[in-house]
């Protein structure tokens, strides 16, 4: 792709993708890199203060790669945003550190180099976890960690209830125990199934989980997976505040102690220590059995384009430093994240036992943007939430809200 092209094609994605979808501002300079030795770096952890293990790990690796490392925390849509202008303006940072949705979109852009371009290494990532940040046969950046969903529970109330968080096993299982829980006085299960993208992030394991597949939005499979959340409705073992809650307000609501089950992530452990009961996790099952495909969360390290290619050997080695087995230990455990390498995910798991689960939940995810889904995923994403949403109220069935949202998915 030729200068002016790309240049082209990142304006257009830039204002259609960022300014009129997220509503960003779109009128000021980003600031790229500067002709000297210092190297950018942007990153999505505005959390992580200059003192920060996070910031230290990157001025060691910048020391290794021989440049100083500049570095600046956005939020994610922020860092979205920054980035493609960035690139439209021709002064992209060194290295980006985004969201693993955004790299289809940067990717499509011509923001970003290939592994096979920059040398990274990615032959010992999980094959899962690296889906999300590939395109077309070409892979874009480097997993630095994964978070997922799976399922809290509060001990006692399942001890109460009879039932043996081992036994489940699928969704006959899952439908009895909530079954026992109702009968002993207690509520079921809790989740969040907002219209947005937690909606569907949180719907997605038992819609993967089925057998569906989000180019058929439509299919049987799909139906019964929107119909056992419609029945956990109606049967009460799902409270109506699930249409609005956020992941937050669904935490919040498991942590009152009367519900049983809680689907929610990684980035809730810390919170799960200061309950005020004795919990567990198990992985969402499948309707079959066995662990459901979860959506992963989490950030790819990626190499921009740069019109001065010079600088793209520092950029792999600071790279290749961050994502490196030791380096990633540490960043994993800081950021509540599972590594994208099976052998850290040892290392994890025998560290912490209570991360077995989480670890088994993540080779088991696979990526949002995966199937060679890329930027379509939005347009499938925002009809699946919509018909949850219809489906959950009452306003339509599970089969009516899904032959809708199939036929907006292809309208897009």
């Amino acid at each position: 792709m030729t200068g002016l092209s790309r240049r082209r094609r990142l304006a257009a994605v830039a204002v259609t993708a960022i300014c009129v979808v997220a509503g960003a501002g779109c009128s000021s300079s980003a600031g790229g890199p500067s002709d000297g030795g210092a190297h950018l770096v942007w990153d999505p952890y505005p959390q992580f203060a200059d003192d920060s293990e996070w910031v230290a790990l990157l001025k060691k690796c910048g020391t290794s790669a021989g440049v100083t490392v500049e570095r600046t925390g956005y939020d994610t849509t922020d860092l979205t945003n920054k980035a493609l202008l960035a690139a439209q303006q021709g002064n992209s940072p060194d290295v980006l550190i985004v969201d693993n949705p955004v790299i289809s979109t940067l990717a499509e852009a011509g923001a970003l180099t290939t592994t096979d371009e920059n040398e990274l290494d990615v032959s010992s990532m999980e094959a899962n976890l690296l889906g999300a940040g590939q395109r077309d046969g070409k892979t874009y950046g480097v997993p630095i960690g994964a978070n997922t969903l799976a399922l809290y529970y509060n001990k006692d109330l399942l001890t109460r209830a009879g039932v043996d968080p081992a036994s489940i096993r699928d969704w006959t299982s899952l439908n009895a125990a909530l079954t026992r829980v109702k009968a002993s006085g207690k509520k079921g299960i809790t989740f969040s199934a907002i219209g947005t993208e937690e909606g569907s992030f949180q719907f997605l394991p038992w819609f993967w989980g089925s057998g569906a597949q989000l180019t058929a939005l439509d299919s049987p499979q799909a139906v019964s997976a929107l119909t056992l959340w419609t029945d956990w409705l109606r049967q009460g073992h799902a409270p109506n505040s699930v249409i609005n809650n956020t992941q937050t307000t669904s935490w919040q609501e498991f942590a009152t102690g009367d519900y049983a089950f809680a689907e929610n992530g990684t980035w809730q452990l810390a919170n799960a220590e200061k309950l005020g009961f004795p919990y567990g996790t198990i992985a969402i099952p499948a309707s079959a059995g066995g662990p459901a495909p979860a959506p992963t969360g989490g950030e790819f390290v990626s190499i921009p384009v740069q019109d001065k290619t010079g600088r793209y050997a520092a950029s792999q080695k600071l790279v290749a430093c961050l994502t490196n087995a030791d380096n990633l230990l540490t960043t994993d455990t800081t950021l509540s994240y599972v590594a994208p390498v099976a052998a850290v995910q040892e290392r994890q798991a025998a560290s912490d036992p209570k991360l077995k689960v989480w670890v088994e939940a993540v080779r088991a995810a696979k990526g949002r943007t995966g199937d060679n889904l890329g930027t379509k995923y939005p347009k499938i994403s925002e009809p699946l939430w919509t018909a949850v949403q219809a489906s959950l109220s009452g306003s339509k069935s599970p089969r009516e809200a899904l032959t809708a949202a199939q036929a907006a998915a292809t309208a897009r």
